[in-house]
């Protein structure tokens, strides 16, 4: 039986996942609560409702429908009323190989534009056995994985044998604020990057860049120092903290409290890798 697991998105036309044109499949679920996050749809292993609260008309169509109006269980019934299609469920299940099917309709057309597939999240290890059924049976296109490396040693090895490029994030190098800002400790992050590097599979580096939390030159210096002597590492990618971040939470009720100073501008300064011989950009 193919292993089933929940996805939030399926973007095609993607450019800025790996390499050429690919379709990323974004991976429901994640064991971290970045504080920066901004697809906290992401966070919840299970299909959410999402709602534009901000153009609702108040109508009471979807009150009217609701079955269980204390307690939403995300059931969909509101979705097809809402006069003004505020209203849908992110979250479908799939099997690993209905999924696969789907996905190798475009297999051609992305190998012809150097492109392949992109696994993402929420955190896609933390579905394993179907991101790995996935993996297998998307074989034969090039495969790239974006994660955080927060997952088990034995997870995270498997996935990189069956991968063609890993994109992972390295976001504190500091254990105290690794747990502050992301809710977890990143001994099991710094294990698999030591994992990565010693495999010799091409993997690329995401610094997601928060003003005041990881822009410090300390931990840019750090995190430049872990990666040197890497021969298979692209480069380093620094990702600014964008300001609308906190655009969705609201959709999913959940209030967003960046607990650092959102409006300051992070630190840029990409000569601490360029100067240790390390490529890095500012997308």
């Amino acid at each position: 039986m193919s292993a089933k697991g929940i996805v939030f998105d399926i973007k095609e036309f993607a450019v800025f996942d790996g390499p050429g044109i690919r379709t990323t499949v974004f991976f429901k679920g994640c064991p971290l609560r970045c504080k920066w996050c901004h697809n906290p749809e992401g966070f919840s292993f299970s299909p959410q409702l999402l709602v534009s609260y901000n153009s609702c008309s108040h109508c009471g169509k979807c009150e009217a429908v609701c079955p269980s109006p204390e307690n939403c269980v995300s059931c969909g019934r509101c979705v097809s009323i809402c006069p003004l299609g505020l209203r849908h469920i992110s979250g479908v299940e799939y099997s690993a190989e209905e999924l696969a099917a789907k996905l190798l309709k475009d297999a051609n057309y992305l190998r012809l534009a150097d492109g392949g597939y992109t696994v993402s999240g929420g955190e896609p290890t933390a579905q394993p056995e179907f991101l790995l059924e996935l993996l297998r049976r998307l074989r034969g296109s090039h495969r790239t994985m974006e994660t955080s490396g927060f997952c088990n040693g034995e997870i995270f090895q498997t996935m990189l044998d069956e991968t063609e490029l890993i994109m992972m994030d390295l976001k504190l190098v500091d254990a105290e604020l690794h747990r502050r800002f992301t809710g977890q400790d990143n001994a099991p992050v710094l294990e698999n990057l030591t994992r990565l590097r010693k495999s010799g599979k091409p993997f690329i580096i995401r610094i997601p860049l928060i003003p005041g939390v990881n822009d410090t030159r300390e931990n840019l210096q750090t995190t430049a120092d872990l990666l040197l002597d890497s021969g298979s590492l692209l480069k380093v990618e620094i990702l600014p903290y964008h300001k609308t971040a906190g655009a969705k939470y609201g959709m999913v009720s959940v209030k967003y409290d960046p607990d650092f100073d959102a409006e300051r501008e992070p630190n840029t300064d990409i000569q601490i890798f360029t100067g240790r011989g390390i490529p890095c950009a500012v997308l």
